[in-house]
This record gives structure tokens, sequence and C-alpha cells, in this order.
């Protein structure tokens, strides 16, 4: 079984997906107007903004939290600066030897995201 697609809750749809094109540095694959649904693709996974979606949680991997906090510098709130979670001694949740780092920002419509970074330590 593998994820096929997330949801998260919009209120203004152009806002929202000005907001993810910025931090996922791609442009939707697709977009209904009527419908109040835009999509991105998440390496395979379908990340879909919905006006009729529950809030949720998003915890998206970047290739480096201070980088992608700096493309979103004006557009999101930081709720949680760039921080060490902890360093993978396994490959259990992660690459063993690589430092997790994390940070939360409230995206356009007011839903926390998480950021997450796996670097060496």
């Amino acid at each position: 079984m593998r994820l096929v697609q997330v949801a998260q809750r919009v209120e203004d749809l152009d806002r929202a997906a000005d907001f993810y094109t910025v931090l996922l540095e791609t442009a939707p694959t697709a977009r209904f107007d009527d419908a109040g649904l835009v999509f991105f693709d998440l390496d395979g996974v379908r990340l879909l903004l919905d006006r009729n979606a529950p809030a949720g949680l998003l915890y998206l991997q970047v290739d480096n939290v201070h980088d992608a906090l700096e493309r979103l510098e004006g557009l999101a709130e930081v709720i949680s600066r760039p921080h060490v979670i902890f360093t993978h001694d396994s490959d259990l949740l992660g690459p063993v030897g690589h430092e997790e780092w994390q940070a939360f920002v409230r995206d356009s419509e007011g839903n926390a995201v998480g950021l997450v970074a796996f670097q060496r330590g």
C-alpha cells in the first residue's frame, strides 16, 4: 500500500496555489476552479488544495529548512525556527548518520506546515 493523496484546507485558492508554488518550487499539475481544487505532484503523491477539506498538518521534505524559510520570507509566519529534532542512528525513520532538521510555518490559509530536511551530522 502507498499514499496516493493528501488534502489541505484552503480558503483562497489563488493565494494558496501561489504559496505552494513558491514552497514546492513547481507549478500545479491540475486546477479545477469550479470545484475549488488545485493539485501538485509530490514525487508521485498528490497534494490537493481543497476548499472543503478538513485542516491537517503536512510535513514536507525540503533540501534545507533554512533555504526554504528564506524563500517563504514575507509569505509565511514562522511558528518554529529550524532546529535539530534528532540524529538518526538507524534507517528506521531517516537516513543513518543524518540530523533531522525541522521548522514550522503557517501557510497562506493558516494551516501549519512542517518542513523537514536530512543533513549529515
